[in-house]
């Protein structure tokens, strides 16, 4: 069954022929080669596009070997250039040529023809996109399947998606080339083991590191939502497991992870005084079967899933995201307090901001008016939301506050427009 991944095809159609390279990143196994080499290459057929004005070719392909040497890839392309029409340039897993950045620089040049591009994480990240291709190249983030994404490959109902979702997380090869639980969980846990967290010790050369970089993930993954930073987790190594290791380290660690796609840090904002916290932050995993797989499925609380889930439909919708804090001051009972409230959200886009709580269940008065304390606080017309996973229709109440089901802002892609 075909996945349906419009927004980041219409992303892709979006940049046709801008004189960028677009370069297609993400963690690994999340369908980049699958957008690029089908979806796109189908758009691009049934628009006309005359198939021989289309050179696609997957690098990690024996019978390309050849190709890996950027003289001659950058000969082959050529020689494929016949007229003056626009070529439209398909290179997957590009990151295994030698020397690739001056290839595509070369190529760059010659006007006719529009570049497209893949890498693994291991040796093409989004820091070396800056750094080899500066103004010269685009990246196009891709996530793991999102659940309306995720649905549309699931034969079964949206409640019993969620639990295989909320479980296993949104790779394409889970969604649909695996039945049991057995195959979904032994193939998370190689895929932690020997692809994504081998790219991390090849990476940045800490081949002693393994059994670090693993209780890292575990402390993250048992805390996720929680705010932490490196001398709190410094502490938890040398608590828990007598571990002696400098926050700084743990600081450049959590960077590769980062780095790698793996997890991604949401940073406090102070929305009066508008200005960014640097610490603590808030870690969020990139895909939750990846994080639920790193604690071995333990701790499968969906208060916390939901919330790291909103996150990233947030992230894929193209967003900012931060962490909000309201400070205030007041006098009860005669006396002076100060608090802080904390809103789960703030995600930005150009001229457009939300305000977003995540809440798992909302069965009385008293919790309404816990999720809905920050939110009152805030003095800017911005939209305020309450996400919910009750089986509720979305409404607008008298402070103006939506309260949304989970289902409704996952399944729409234009869900906050409401």
């Amino acid at each position: 069954m075909e996945i349906k991944r419009d927004y980041y095809l219409n992303k892709l159609i979006d940049t046709k022929n801008d004189g960028l390279i677009k370069i297609i990143t993400g963690i690994r196994r999340c369908g980049k080669s699958y957008l690029l080499n089908k979806l796109f290459y189908e758009y691009l057929i049934e628009n006309n596009v005359d198939e021989s004005h289309i050179v696609k070719i997957a690098l990690d392909n024996d019978e390309n070997e050849k190709l890996l040497n950027n003289k001659e890839l950058g000969n082959y392309i050529r020689n494929k250039i016949k007229d003056n029409k626009l070529y439209y340039i398909l290179l997957d897993e590009i990151q295994l040529v030698e020397n690739f950045e001056s290839v595509l620089n070369g190529l760059l040049r010659i006007e006719n023809i529009d570049i497209y591009v893949t890498g693994s994480n291991s040796k093409f990240l989004s820091t070396d996109i800056v750094t080899e291709f500066r103004g010269r190249g685009e990246e196009i983030r891709i996530y793991p399947l999102s659940f309306s994404e995720f649905m549309s490959a699931y034969n079964g109902s949206i409640q019993d998606g969620w639990i295989e979702y909320a479980t296993y997380g949104g790779l394409p090869i889970i969604a649909t080339k695996m039945n049991s639980d057995e195959r979904k969980m032994k193939y998370l846990e190689e895929q932690n083991q020997n692809v994504y967290i081998n790219d991390i010790l090849e990476r940045n050369r800490i081949d002693n590191s393994r059994e670090i970089i693993n209780i890292l993930l575990k402390i993250i993954s048992s805390s996720i939502g929680s705010l932490t930073n490196p001398k709190k987790i410094s502490s938890t190594f040398k608590s828990e497991m007598n571990i002696d290791i400098a926050p700084a380290t743990i600081s450049n660690y959590l960077q590769y992870l980062e780095e790698a796609f793996i997890i991604e840090k949401s940073t406090r904002f102070d929305v009066k005084g508008r200005k960014y916290i640097s610490t603590p932050s808030k870690y969020y995993f990139s895909d939750i079967g990846i994080r639920n797989s790193l604690i071995n499925f333990r701790q499968q609380e969906e208060t916390h899933i939901m919330e790291n889930i909103i996150y990233l439909e947030l992230k894929k919708r193209g967003f900012n995201v931060d962490v909000g804090l309201i400070e205030y001051k007041g006098k009860e009972n005669g006396k002076d307090f100060y608090k802080q409230l904390e809103i789960d959200f703030i995600a930005n886009k150009g001229n457009n901001k939300f305000y977003i709580q995540s809440a798992y269940s909302m069965p009385d008065s008293e919790k309404r008016e816990q999720e809905e304390r920050p939110l009152l606080k805030i003095n800017d017309s911005f939209k305020k939301f309450i996400i919910t996973k009750d089986y509720i229709k979305a409404w607008r109440d008298d402070n103006g506050i939506i309260t949304m089901s989970l289902f409704e802002f996952l399944n729409n892609i234009n869900s906050l427009e409401y």
